[in-house]
Formats: structure tokens, C-alpha cells, sequence
């Protein structure tokens, strides 16, 4: 009964450990993707041709 004990508690620490892993990472990726600034809408030659076919097709 001892050693499934040890078992258990060595999974719950490494359990724990990979969940923290986790979230340091996601919290990293986060701040990296915030701090680009503000997302911009695309320049309106970008949509330019597509509105041109879809004038052309109706």
C-alpha cells in the first residue's frame, strides 16, 4: 500500500508541475501577442479586387 502512495503522490507532484508549465507558457504567449498592439484593419487595396469580381458578377 506504500508504494502505490509514493505512486500516486510522485503523478500528482509531475501532474502538477506540466499544468504549471502550461500556464507559464500560455500567459508568455499572451503578453508576447498583446504587445504587438492593436490589430489594424487591412488597407483597402487589399480588398480592392474582390470587390471588383463581385461588381463584375452581378
Amino acid at each position: 500500500m506504500n508504494n502505490e502512495n509514493k505512486r500516486g503522490k510522485f503523478v500528482a507532484v509531475v501532474t502538477g508541475i506540466f499544468s504549471i508549465i502550461i500556464g507559464i507558457l500560455y500567459l508568455t504567449l499572451i503578453t508576447i501577442l498583446d504587445a504587438r498592439g492593436p490589430m489594424l484593419p487591412p488597407p483597402p487595396e487589399a480588398l480592392g479586387l474582390v470587390a471588383t469580381l463581385c461588381s463584375c458578377l452581378l
